[in-house]
């Protein structure tokens, strides 16, 4: 009877083992992965976002920075960490277009918990203040008769700016000279020190517009901005080209759905936090909130529509 007891009781304790450790989560500090370089627009907002969830879940959250391959070295992170919450990682919009561009060693669609999507970029292109080219029927117009030399930094190949500039190119029949960088700050660097003509990025461009030193051609969202009200979208302009890319939290596969929710829960408050709304605000982002299962299903149709536009753009890996 006695052994009886004693197998009910562990058996009992088993069962109840992996709610005790949900509810123990966390206990010690959290790494979020940055794809990018530190001083960006997206490393500002994802240490707002870091400090507002580590108050709601107990423990910090640190910003751990890691740049380059267009922003995919999150996603490679998360493939050799444990799935136990304590390693999180923005995973922007080239996971869901690299692996039809190139190899790439993770599979974007099972080697990732897609925990909640929190905000999208504005994306626009820009020139210097003294440039010659004050509009994009002037940058069409110049590229038309020299293909191939106007050139433009982008955030690296596959993002979101680089592909937004590869389409609009493909509309207007232009032929342009993509420079790809590691992220926001070498890209503003280049245009600013007339490396490139011009530069397609987040909002990182703000403070050099508002300031004069850069000119802002046109952005790439559904509608224009509130705060650069006159300058048009390339999609009103004709060119079909729209982009916004949302991003919030990930994390790797295999995940206990308890943590998952405890993470959710507290990166979903940072929504209500004015610090963190005010970082959307400096950069022009807005809120995008998607759940744990609306951001894994949006990640499916994302995967299959990344597709499409990369064998329209002519851009698919061979083989």
């Amino acid at each position: 009877m006695t052994s009886r007891r004693q197998a009910l009781i562990a058996a009992g304790t088993a069962l109840l083992a992996p709610t005790v450790r949900s509810q123990a989560f966390p206990t010690r500090p959290i790494r979020y992965i940055c794809p990018w370089p530190a001083g960006g627009s997206t490393d500002v907002v994802m240490r707002a976002i870091g400090e507002s969830a580590g108050k709601a879940l107990g423990q910090q959250v640190i910003i751990e920075n890691k740049p380059g391959a267009g922003g995919s070295l999150g996603a490679v992170e998360l493939l050799s960490a444990r799935p136990d919450g304590y390693t999180l990682a923005q995973l922007p919009q080239s996971v869901f277009r690299l692996p039809h561009m190139q190899k790439v060693p993770f599979n974007t669609l099972t080697d990732f918990t897609w925990i909640a999507c929190l905000t999208g970029y504005t994306f626009g292109i820009v020139v210097r203040a003294d440039s010659n080219i004050t509009s994009i029927a002037d940058l069409v117009a110049w590229a038309r008769t020299r293909p191939g030399e106007f050139t433009y930094g982008s955030t690296g190949t596959g993002t979101s700016p680089h592909l937004a500039v590869e389409e609009f190119a493909q509309r207007a029949g232009i032929q342009l000279n993509h420079i790809p960088f590691k992220g926001n700050a070498e890209n503003m660097q280049a245009v600013l020190g007339g490396h490139v003509m011009a530069a397609s990025d987040a909002t990182g461009w703000a403070p050099h517009v508002e300031s004069g030193r850069l000119r802002l051609l046109a952005t790439y969202g559904g509608q224009r901005t509130r705060r650069w009200p006159q300058v048009p979208t390339l999609d009103e302009l004709g060119f079909k080209t729209v982009s916004d890319s949302p991003f919030g939290v990930c994390g790797p596969k295999g995940m206990d759905p308890a943590i998952v929710k405890t993470i959710h829960d507290a990166f979903r408050k940072t929504l209500d936090d004015p610090a963190v709304l005010a970082s959307f605000e400096r950069y022009d982002q807005t809120v995008i909130y998607k759940n744990t299962a609306d951001y894994t299903r949006f990640a499916q149709e994302t995967f299959e529509a990344e597709r499409a536009t990369i064998e329209r753009l002519g851009l698919a890996r061979k083989g």
